[in-house]
C-alpha cells in the first residue's frame, strides 16, 4: 500500500466515526483527527513519505511492532502510546481500519461520560460503517 492509499483509508474511516472530523491545528501539512476536541490520528509526511500516527494500547502497539514491520514507534509522539503507519507491502485496509477505530475508542474511554459520542464497551467494528 502507497502512502497516499494508507492516509486516505485512515481519514476516511476516521471521518466515518461519531462526533470525529479532521483539523488543522499544526499547519497545512497536518490533518489531525479529532473526537471532542481530543486527537487520536496524525496524518503526515516525513522525509518525502506520507505516515498515519495514532494511539494504541501499549501492550497492544507493542505487538503490532513486533509483527508488523511498518508499524513502528509513534513519530513525534510518546513512543509507548502512539504508533505509525508506513507504507509498505505489510499492512491493508482492514487492519488500517480497525486501528483507526481502536485509537478512536481509547480516546473515546477517556472523555467524561456525559461527552462519549459512543459507548466505548458496545461499539463494535465489525458493526461499524
Amino acid at each position: 500500500m502507497d502512502g497516499q492509499t494508507l492516509q486516505d483509508i485512515a481519514r476516511a474511516r476516521a471521518l466515518e466515526l461519531p462526533a470525529a472530523g479532521i483539523t488543522r491545528p499544526f499547519g497545512p501539512e497536518y490533518d489531525v483527527a479529532k473526537v471532542v476536541g481530543k486527537m487520536f490520528l496524525l496524518l503526515t509526511e516525513v522525509r518525502g513519505e506520507r505516515i498515519v500516527v495514532m494511539k494504541a494500547d501499549p501492550r497492544e502497539s507493542e505487538m503490532l511492532r513486533e509483527t508488523h514491520p511498518d508499524i513502528t514507534p509513534g513519530y513525534h509522539m510518546n513512543k509507548r502510546h502512539w504508533i505509525t503507519l508506513s507504507p509498505g507491502g505489510g499492512l491493508d485496509e482492514q487492519l488500517v481500519r480497525e486501528l483507526v477505530t481502536d485509537s478512536y475508542l481509547l480516546v473515546v474511554e477517556t472523555l467524561p461520560r456525559a461527552q462519549r459520542p459512543v459507548d466505548p464497551s458496545r461499539f463494535l467494528t465489525s458493526a461499524s460503517p
